[in-house]
């Protein structure tokens, strides 16, 4: 068996050190590389941030988010920060310290005998992109004498016209080769497992189209509110937090035609091509709902509108249900329903595939039975996994007929998964954009969505606690469909 990939030594700059992105999913991500031996030998890591400190400190805040989990010794946590972490303010004008940054770069990579190799990655707010783009570019730091790399968070963009603009801007100084658009979802075991999962059964890949299925869904369901995120909630909604970015791209692997090769290229043409046959989205096939006053785990939560920082008369969606069309000939006819919300009964996110009833049943000659139809259930989160289900005979004399379930769970099997952060870095340092959003990948999403962020429909309500809007559900039942309830 072929051994796994080593990355090149290289420098690794954070901008945003200081903020949550950094402290509570990308630190520790590079720790447990480090940890585990797959943080190149001599690789220097340099926080960015606007903060006044010196290296000392943020070493010390650095061991205090890495303590936090009780398994991290702080003696561990010591070491590492003191061996690769170091910091660089910005503290100057617009563009000003970018220079400065170069030679603390350059310095680094001197000291430490490295080859030149630079991974800037971008764990900012969406406004902060676009200066921080042109102050790496006008610096001359998107050319090294090794590789350099470029890693943007989402959201990528507001809406197409935005999306378009930062490409533009990114592509003024960095070639797209070098661009890693980074979603969280991608990194996830189950979702790359998809291509697999499809792919390598026989018995699924010949029924994954328009003759076996009667719809799919895809559901990613929050029990938290917007946890004093009130500020960045009432400029995205859930159609821009979740909708345009995770649930798009679990929806595109599972829409997508097999590749002719097993390489990046491939991957992301054959999920662009799932984006550009999607329908117009028509008013009626949108539902926009928003959390009123109720009870989440015996608990009383208030309404939406009662958040610190949300305005009395918001019409923010925390709640978003979508039915879209693929104009292909796989998916042609068949709908797929999307939906997200904050202050629902629990958290999960799942995809579930629903099969078509047999067109004539046996058992209507015997009696009314109502039987369920197949369906596969693929689960991201909490549980990472794969759950088929299916009708058999329950045992005695009497033709009485039960749902069960065959179920696969990665961490029954393999114990403990990586976070997505981890396995995404790694792959930035490896240099694989696989699981990364392209360029005009990003576009034809924000494309589908704008029409419904330039006209949306009006706000409905679903008390906290509760599935959604009655909305939604009669949404899926107009064709003749049903969400899935377990």
């Amino acid at each position: 068996m072929p051994s796994a990939p080593a990355a090149a030594p290289h420098v690794f700059v954070v901008f945003g050190a200081t903020g949550d992105l950094m402290q509570r999913k990308l630190l520790p991500a590079l720790y447990a590389l480090h940890t585990e031996g797959r943080l190149p030998p001599g690789t220097a890591i340099v926080g960015v941030a606007r903060h006044a400190m010196d290296d000392a400190t943020f070493r010390s805040s650095c061991v205090r988010s890495l303590t936090a989990d009780p398994s991290t010794k702080e003696y561990d946590a010591r070491a590492f920060a003191e061996s690769v972490l170091s910091y660089f303010p910005l503290t100057g004008a617009a563009g000003q310290d970018y220079p400065a940054l170069g030679q603390r770069v350059a310095g680094l990579e001197q000291q430490r005998g490295l080859p030149g190799n630079r991974i800037f990655y971008l764990a900012l707010p969406l406004e902060a992109f676009p200066p921080t783009l042109q102050g790496l570019g006008e610096a001359g730091l998107a050319k090294a004498p090794g590789w350099v790399r470029v890693v943007i968070e989402k959201p990528f963009g507001r809406d197409f016209a935005s999306a378009e603009a930062l490409n533009a801007l990114a592509h003024r100084y960095f070639d797209e080769s070098q661009i890693y658009r980074i979603d969280h979802y991608l990194g996830k075991e189950t979702v790359q497992n998809l291509l697999v999962f499809r792919l390598a059964n026989a018995f699924l890949e010949s029924d994954w189209n328009r003759d076996r299925i009667e719809h799919v869904e895809v559901t990613v369901a929050e029990s938290l509110g917007v946890e004093g995120r009130a500020g960045y909630y009432e400029t995205s909604g859930a159609l821009r937090d979740m909708i345009q970015n995770h649930v798009t791209q679990v929806l595109a692997l599972v829409a997508m035609e097999p590749p002719a090769r097993r390489n990046e290229s491939d991957i992301r043409d054959e999920k662009v091509k799932v984006l550009r046959s999607a329908r117009r989205i028509q008013p009626e096939d949108v539902v926009r709902g928003q959390y009123t006053p109720g009870t989440v785990a015996g608990a009383a939560v208030p309404g939406y509108r009662e958040e610190p920082g949300v305005p009395a008369d918001s019409t923010t969606e925390t709640y978003i249900a979508l039915r879209l069309f693929l104009d292909n000939w796989r998916w042609q006819g068949v709908p797929f329903f999307v939906r997200t919300g904050k202050r629902l009964p629990e958290k999960s996110s799942r995809v579930v595939v629903t099969f078509r009833a047999p067109p004539v049943s046996f058992f209507q000659s015997e009696r009314d039975y109502d039987l369920n139809p197949d369906r596969v259930t693929i689960l991201l989160q909490p549980e990472e996994g794969f759950e088929i289900a299916f009708e058999v005979k329950v045992p005695g004399r009497e033709l009485r007929v039960q749902t069960h379930r065959m179920k696969f769970h990665y961490s029954d099997v393999f114990g403990p998964l990586p976070d997505g952060y981890e396995t995404l870095v790694e792959d930035v340092m490896l240099g694989d954009p696989s699981l990364f959003v392209r360029a005009d990948e990003v576009e034809e999403s924000w494309r589908l969505y704008t029409p419904i962020l330039e006209n949306p429909p009006p706000i409905v309500f679903y008390a906290a606690g509760t599935a959604g809007p009655a909305e939604a559900d009669r949404l899926a039942e107009s064709g003749g469909h049903r969400w899935s309830t377990d």
